[in-house]
């Protein structure tokens, strides 16, 4: 990387490095290797989820003092997810910034949501390594954590069961069968799937939904089912 690429990168992530070699590695997937001993972001990855779990929890239990245990699980689960992570990283351009191999490239590499989920990963250890756990958490805080809370103000939404536990639970409070989920159609390229799911109860389809993965497909496909049982739950 050039000096003033080492610059643009530092402005967005809000930090100046004094080891750069940290951030370079940081950004370098594995298929970006020149040989088998190179460095490459899969270490920091690991580091940068373990000092996210801490800094969000911590966050999580200052923020909300009156949620118990179970709440707090559910809250962090849903405030480091994968999706999460990935719109923080895309927010900060980390696509153009990504050092890939060939076939990456040709892949679509740069928006691919496991790339650049794992490169903020790395981002955030390479922060830590760098300046320690306050700049971290502060990185976090701007980055991820206060996005993702905007508009979580109370118990409500975050620390809630997602859709796919929230059927499960109300069959199962009526001594339902489980519904089943399956994917009617996956369309796209393999870089930009569109994944289509079906949600099915005692014979009968619930709902039909789209999503650029299978997860995503079934959670709103869950949030839909439920929508129709429990308006028309006198028929089912």
């Amino acid at each position: 990387m050039t000096a003033e690429e080492y610059a643009q990168i530092e402005a967005l992530l809000g930090h100046r490095f004094q080891h750069v070699e940290n951030l370079e590695r940081a950004l370098t997937h594995r298929s970006h290797r020149q040989n088998p001993g190179g460095a490459d972001n899969e270490r920091l990855e690991f580091l940068g989820d373990r000092v996210l779990g801490l800094v969000a929890s911590e966050h999580l239990c200052r923020m909300f003092p009156q949620w118990e245990a179970g709440q707090l699980s559910k809250g962090l689960a849903r405030l480091v997810s994968a999706s999460s992570i990935f719109a923080a990283a895309r927010r900060l351009k980390f696509g153009r910034h990504l050092r890939l191999g060939p076939g990456e490239e040709k892949t679509g590499g740069r928006e691919k949501k496991r790339l650049l989920s794992d490169a903020y990963e790395a981002v955030v250890a390479a922060i830590y390594l760098d300046a320690g756990l306050d700049a971290a958490s502060a990185f976090l805080r701007r980055t991820l954590l206060d996005p993702a809370l905007a508009g979580h103000t109370d118990d409500h939404g975050l620390a809630s069961s997602d859709h796919k536990s929230a059927l499960q639970e109300w069959l199962q409070r009526r001594g339902m069968a489980a519904v089943e989920y399956r994917i009617g159609s996956e369309s796209g390229p393999d870089h930009q799937k569109i994944f289509e799911v079906e949600v099915w109860h005692a014979g009968k389809k619930l709902s039909v939904s789209r999503g650029r993965s299978k997860k995503e497909a079934e959670q709103a496909g869950a949030r839909l089912a439920l929508e129709l049982l429990q308006t028309s739950s006198g028929s089912i």
